[in-house]
């Protein structure tokens, strides 16, 4: 494999992450400073809490950084719940978050409700199929730019998507022992 696989690990479910990874035989550098960015070629960012990762990401000179590699063409993204919701161009109700602005989409937080209404279901991902999808305090994409493609639908929510190679999900793919969505990512990557 060519390139190195980056897992933000500010803040989330990050090591659930990197075991998806090793599952496939990749072994994930963690990312917590802007350096940890060198040779990353693909960078993973995991759920947890959406504002703190976008503020730890401002602090530790992560975001520029990040949002210049996927502007220039040179990063694939990959993020789940709240890294989903930091790759969003917009966030409705906190236009003041931190964000990372790359993914034509405006989010929603906690569209499908708070912790205590967290649930699995089947979604049918475009060229997988049926995938159990986790979904606490999920997102849901309810804006989409030109360019931004529909791989997988809850009702009529979209709930995961793809702009050019970043993907983003609202649901967790890391806590379920199938590693069909994180080799999707690899191959976006060229990995």
């Amino acid at each position: 494999m060519r390139g190195v696989v980056g897992v933000l690990a500010l803040q989330g479910d990050f090591r659930e992450h990197k075991e998806a990874l090793r599952r496939l035989g990749v072994e994930a550098q963690e990312v917590r400073k802007r350096e940890h960015l060198e040779g990353v070629k693909a960078l993973v960012v995991p759920g947890g809490e959406s504002t703190t990762i976008g503020k730890l990401a401002r602090e530790y000179g992560i975001e520029d950084e990040v949002r210049r590699r996927v502007e220039e063409d040179s990063l694939a993204l990959f993020g789940t719940c709240a890294g989903a919701i930091w790759l969003a161009k917009e966030i409705l109700g906190y236009p003041e978050q931190p964000r990372l602005g790359v993914l034509d989409v405006a989010v929603e937080r906690n569209a499908f409700g708070r912790q205590v209404e967290s649930f699995e279901e089947e979604v049918e991902i475009k060229g997988l199929g049926p995938f159990r999808g986790v979904f606490i305090r999920a997102p849901a994409f309810r804006r989409l730019g030109e360019g931004v493609e529909v791989l997988a639908e809850l009702g009529d929510l979209p709930v995961l998507v793809r702009q050019g190679k970043v993907l983003a999900s609202a649901f967790h793919p890391e806590l379920t022992p199938d590693t069909r969505l994180h080799r999707l990512f690899l191959d976006l990557a060229g990995l």
